[in-house]
């Protein structure tokens, strides 16, 4: 988890079947290492249109896959490649307006976080759905990972999870409270119908990298509310500074590649994606007679219809193919 480029360097062998060892003995070539890095920025983009072609030809050229969002009001996404990739493309998105002081989160993992690179224009990089809401104008205060314990266990501090529901289903931190919501344009409306909880309380919130509370505690100051304050970089960063005997974290975080869920160290949690519905369920819920590859799990095998499945189907064996191809 770095600011900047100091981060230390990585070797990325060419593929073959083994290696020279010091001592002249032969071994298995160890995988490589994909740097993750997860970022966002608030800036003005007069014509994020134009950042698409020059920033999706760069990842391309240099290895990087993931996806990232552009839209007026600035930059989102995550990205996983080489450390010479990763570098290369941190280095462009700083060179574009306003971006200088971009902060970001790495994490690595010896599996392919994701399959191909996308570069999508959106009205906003996260949806709200709240056109006053403006996080470079004003936000809630920081709290550091160090400091967050002391905040929310104090009396008068209400703590919010402005995360979806199947993501705080996994993971939370203790006495969170959850608004239970589907996307995070629901959140106004929950807000709104349930603000007299908290008269008189100082409200501290937190989401899984940052960026939702950036918007979430510039709406309840927008609405009056005074006393708001965020975790600072979120839970990944929480798990990533805080030691696990003094953590008030429970469970996993959901993250938003192939490693489906993190924990402390951010070490990469039990959890499998269902490529049904894109929730994460647990190795034991493939077990399930719900449960079809890419198809349906127990979570929504009642929700999709008979034409979503075999959709779901043809997708999955198009999927087996390719990987067939790709794998000789």
């Amino acid at each position: 988890m770095a600011k900047g480029l100091s981060a230390p360097r990585q070797c990325y062998p060419v593929p073959a079947a083994t290696w020279l060892l010091p001592d002249g003995a032969h071994g298995r070539i160890p995988s490589p290492m994909f740097i993750i890095a997860a970022l966002y920025h608030f800036t003005r983009f007069s014509d994020p249109a134009g950042l698409k072609p020059g920033l999706l030809d760069l990842c391309r050229d240099q290895g990087v896959m993931g996806t990232l969002l552009l839209a007026p009001e600035g930059i989102n996404g995550t990205i996983a490649g080489p450390r010479s990739g990763i570098d290369t493309v941190l280095a462009h998105i700083r060179s574009l307006p306003g971006c200088s002081d971009l902060e970001w989160k790495e994490a690595t993992s010896d599996r392919k976080p994701f399959g191909k690179m996308k570069v999508r224009i959106k009205r906003e990089i996260v949806t709200m759905g709240q056109p006053d809401v403006d996080p470079r104008a004003r936000v809630g205060h920081y709290v550091t990972p160090q400091d967050w314990n002391d905040l929310i266990s104090q009396d008068d501090v209400a703590v919010i999870d402005t995360r979806n529901d199947y993501e705080v289903a996994i993971g939370t931190f203790d006495g969170a409270i959850d608004p239970e919501t589907e996307s995070f344009g629901d959140f106004p409306a929950w807000w709104e119908a349930n603000k007299h909880r908290f008269h008189n309380k100082k409200i501290a919130m937190f989401c899984t990298g940052g960026i939702r509370c950036e918007k979430s505690t510039n709406y309840l100051i927008g609405q009056g509310v005074d006393d708001v304050y965020h975790l600072k970089g979120g839970i990944l960063k929480y798990l990533e500074e805080v030691d696990q005997n003094q953590s008030t974290w429970n469970g996993e975080c959901f993250v938003f590649d192939n490693r489906v869920s993190v924990g402390h160290g951010l070490e990469e949690g039990p959890h499998v994606l269902c490529h049904g519905c894109r929730q994460p369920i647990l190795p034991a819920d493939t077990k399930r007679p719900e449960y079809e590859a890419g198809v349906s799990c127990h979570k929504c095998f009642d929700k999709t219809t008979d034409f979503d499945k075999g959709r779901f189907r043809e997708r999955q064996k198009q999927i087996e193919l390719t990987r067939k191809r790709t794998t000789g």
